[in-house]
């Protein structure tokens, strides 16, 4: 199963996402993307590992995505990947985006088991000054729609509360 999990800055986001994988029975793994710049984004990093229990696995890649999915996916595990928007900026940032989310999306066909994508919506908002950021918002809304189509569920986080977007229950008008 896929699933992407997609929602504003502290929608709870990633607490929904471990407790699916948690739930899967599976062992888990965390896919962090983060990199720690600065004190503030150490904090955060430190903070998130500090809320999962010793069961989960970690693995900390901050650009590619495909391989490190090829390598650990398995039929029984669940990866939760934090944060595909953090990943964005750090392909954006390294200039191998193009090439690194060719691979994602070629790779998700090859996975197995339970993988969770993470990520902000980030379309929602005003139109952002700078042609980095417009390009930073378009690519990772175009990202999270190619993903949406692939996954067999997205789940729109708004202020703690799952709102399953896909799959659509019986009787759904189209």
């Amino acid at each position: 199963m896929k699933e992407l999990i997609i929602g504003g800055a502290r929608s709870g986001k990633s607490g929904f996402a471990q407790r699916r994988a948690e739930a899967s029975g599976f062992s888990m793994v965390y896919l962090a993307t983060a990199t720690a710049g600065d004190a503030e984004m150490a904090e955060r990093i430190d903070r998130h590992r500090a809320q999962r229990s010793a069961a989960w696995d970690l693995i900390e890649e901050p650009l590619q995505l495909a391989g490190v999915l090829l390598a650990h996916h398995q039929p029984d595990r669940a990866i939760v990947v934090d944060c595909l928007t953090l990943w964005v900026s750090n392909c954006l940032h390294n200039a191998c985006w193009e090439e690194e989310k060719r691979g994602l999306l070629a790779a998700l066909d090859d996975c197995t088991g339970h993988i969770i994508f993470v990520t902000n919506e980030t379309g929602m908002g005003i139109i952002p000054m700078g042609d980095m950021t417009r390009r930073f918002v378009d690519e990772s809304g175009w990202l999270h729609q190619e993903l949406a189509a692939r996954c067999d569920r997205v789940t729109l986080m708004v202020a703690g509360l799952p709102l399953v977007v896909k799959p659509k229950y019986p009787g759904d008008a189209e």
